[in-house]
């Protein structure tokens, strides 16, 4: 069982036609800015960290709060909107787009994840999709959002969900896989 031929052959993996957006050299310092300043500056000065979210390429609104311990893969291809926080150890793994409206809450340790593999490819290859976020929407801690993903406006995605399909706008969900729920009702 465990000596079985593999599916896939490794070697064979390619993904010479991906496109980071940016130079090595950028993709580099950014790595480096990212591991020094943003563990340096305190929670308070989320500006200092959204200044150089901005500085190397992402699109930033005006409130927005982003921890020390958030992880940008590239920036250039994040935009949050205005007064949307994001939370401690929260991954924005930005293979391609990740799109987060205004007044929206990434809690932390969630994972939004735009890139996976083909699992029916000998190669392995690449698969990347977009991330969308609607405005007033709040993800819970510790979730997993997939490739593709579109979660609707004002909708709540319960802790540790497994969000491997599009949420729809103003319903709470919750579950692995995640489901809607209920609807989100305001007071």
């Amino acid at each position: 069982m465990t000596n079985d031929k593999p599916f896939v052959d490794l070697r064979q993996y390619d993904q010479s036609w991906f496109n980071r957006g940016r130079a090595n050299w950028y993709i580099l310092l950014w790595w480096l800015v990212q591991a020094i300043a943003f563990p340096l500056t305190p929670h308070p000065f989320s500006n200092i960290r959204c200044w150089i979210l901005r500085l190397f390429g992402a699109r930033v609104g005006k409130g927005v709060v982003v921890r020390p311990t958030a992880r940008f893969t590239f920036p250039w291809k994040v935009t949050i909107g205005d007064y949307s926080w994001i939370g401690d150890d929260v991954v924005l793994y930005s293979l391609d787009e990740i799109n987060i409206g205004q007044h929206c809450v990434i809690s932390q340790k969630t994972y939004l994840c735009t890139g996976s593999h083909d699992i029916q490819d000998p190669a392995f290859g690449l698969k990347i999709a977009g991330i969308t976020i609607g405005n007033g929407a709040w993800v819970a801690t510790d979730c997993f959002i997939a490739p593709g993903v579109q979660i609707g406006a004002n909708a709540v995605i319960g802790a540790r969900s497994s969000v491997f399909t599009s949420m729809p706008t103003g319903q709470v969900c919750w579950g692995s896989p995640c489901r809607p729920h209920h609807p989100r009702l305001k007071e």
